[in-house]
């Protein structure tokens, strides 16, 4: 076994205390006759190593290479994987599947000898307070779950690429808004603003769909939309991008989505849990986390805040506001998303804010509601609470409701409805989960699902009746009690004998 410079090193230490060569082999891990040549030599295995020149084996690609070199100058994008496959097709018994690597290794030293030039990157100085990054990165991999339910989300990340001081924001899409509230969340951490704000083409800062359809730029030459600009202007940064296909150009922010992560997935690790109970949890210990990380940066962080500039305007709103005109169903429709809100604001126009996670539902001026944002496009969020009451008025109106999927709260009323389906005519069906999901309305949902689960786990039909038994206990009967009459000739003794009795104590 060859002795590692490490160990020699070693020998030589412990040579130069005792002047022993066997025992400061031993401890050096090597034998004897080793430790004597390394000493006489005084070099280390890795000096005493000639390089070989020769091959232990035959090439088996000499006769062939010559073909294939003059592939490789015509097509020098082509890999060695594919010059193999093809070798095999034209010749299968000479060449067998085991033989990739060897050529692998020539082509790789091909390249490095004769091979074309390979683009250089040049590393930038960075000036402090010149600018900040942002992207967006995906942080589903973490396997982090809210509630025990698997939380898809992404980070908005933001980067100072001077002091490296980074902070991060989650999000669900790469929308203006998600942008925004990343950007500002930032800034106002900070207090200050850099000169530039730089991103890639996103389409949250760079899409503009009007000018596009009307062809007034070409695709690689998209301008910013109206929006990121206000928000740029609001905060006194100057905007730019990357060059279209071109990421690199904004490699501080994305080398630091990587590390952000490994950063994570080691908190994650420590705190032994990647559940979170609600979304505010976890906010609270990315922030945390973060911080942790910016600690080591304060020192460069003092430098580039000092080339910054106040942040001297208020916060905007991170949310869009929308005049909509509620349905005859009793619905909205958002972002090409729809929801459900009370029916009695059929045919009324309302006020919808729009937030990366949320809507509001404002009415005169007055919160109707509030509920989860629906993410993607054509799709619904139908709260049963808004339309139960018509609907078990036109119980035939269920079977081919649009938004059908939407009213079953639970799998437990989703299970309660098919065992219906399978014992009952469909109309019949249909009332009895009516009224069950009108039962749950006027009371609480809790108490009808464990009914329903108990009568599931019976293998009871969860007919109404038999639902509304289990949650509403019935009430106890009063007895019946004669009136009795009261003679106030009883009181009028009463008071006349005090009277007798308080005069004679007068007397």
């Amino acid at each position: 076994m060859r002795c590692t410079d490490a160990q020699v090193r070693k020998l030589m230490d412990e040579y130069r205390k005792t002047g022993k060569i066997e025992q400061s082999a031993l401890k050096a891990g090597m034998g004897r006759k080793a430790g004597g040549k390394y000493i006489r030599e005084m070099k280390y295995p890795s000096e005493l190593a000639k390089a070989r020149s020769w091959r232990t084996r035959a090439d088996p690609f000499d006769e062939v290479w010559p073909g294939m070199k003059k592939r490789l100058v015509d097509a020098p994008g082509l890999e060695a994987k594919t010059l193999f496959e093809d070798l095999l097709e034209r010749e299968p018994d000479r060449f067998s599947a085991g033989q990739l690597r060897t050529l692998q290794r020539r082509v790789k030293e091909w390249r490095a000898k004769e091979g074309p030039d390979k683009e250089v990157f040049f590393a930038q100085q960075h000036v402090a307070g010149e600018a900040a990054q942002t992207d967006f990165t995906w942080a589903t991999e973490l396997g982090i779950t809210i509630g025990g339910e698997p939380f898809v989300h992404m980070l908005c990340h933001f980067v100072l690429p001077f002091s490296n001081w980074e902070w991060a924001t989650v999000c669900h899409s790469e929308s203006l808004l998600s942008l925004r509230h990343g950007i500002q969340d930032a800034v106002f951490r900070l207090g200050r603003v850099p000169t530039f704000h730089q991103t890639d083409h996103s389409t949250a800062a760079t899409h503009n769909p009007s000018k596009a359809e009307k062809g007034e730029k070409p695709k690689d030459e998209v301008g910013f939309n109206e929006e990121y600009l206000a928000l740029m202007r609001h905060l006194g940064m100057q905007p730019r991008t990357t060059c279209v296909g071109a990421k690199e150009q904004n490699g501080d922010v994305e080398a630091s989505n990587g590390t952000l992560k490994r950063r994570m997935e080691q908190h994650l690790l420590l705190r032994g849990s990647r559940d979170f109970g609600d979304l505010k949890e976890y906010e609270a210990w990315l922030a945390k986390a973060l911080e942790k990380g910016n600690v080591r940066r304060s020192k460069r962080l003092k430098e580039e805040l000092e080339a910054m500039r106040p942040l001297r305007v208020d916060r905007l709103v991170e949310y869009k506001e929308l005049d909509i005109r509620v349905t005859s169903w009793s619905t909205i429709r958002v972002k090409r998303n729809a929801y459900s809100v009370p029916s009695r604001l059929i045919k009324e126009r309302v006020r919808v804010r729009v937030f990366e996670s949320r809507i509001e539902v404002y009415y005169g001026g007055v919160l109707q509601m509030t509920c989860d944002r629906v993410l993607g496009e054509r799709s619904s969020r139908i709260n049963y609470r808004h339309v139960i009451w018509s609907l078990v008025r036109k119980p035939g109106a269920f079977e081919r409701y649009r938004y059908r999927e939407d009213l079953y709260p639970s799998l437990t009323f989703r299970k309660a409805y098919d065992l219906l389906s399978q014992a009952l005519p469909m109309r019949k069906a249909s009332v009895e989960y009516l009224r069950t999901l009108h039962l749950a309305a006027k009371t609480m949902e809790s108490k009808v699902e464990a009914a329903l689960d108990t009568l599931l786990a019976k293998g009871e039909l969860p007919l109404a009746e038999r639902v509304k038994e289990l949650v509403v206990p019935l009430k106890r009967e009063v007895p019946e009690m004669e009136v009795l009459e009261v003679d106030l000739d009883e009181y009028d003794g009463l008071l006349l004998g005090e009277a007798n009795q308080l005069a004679e104590v007068v007397a």
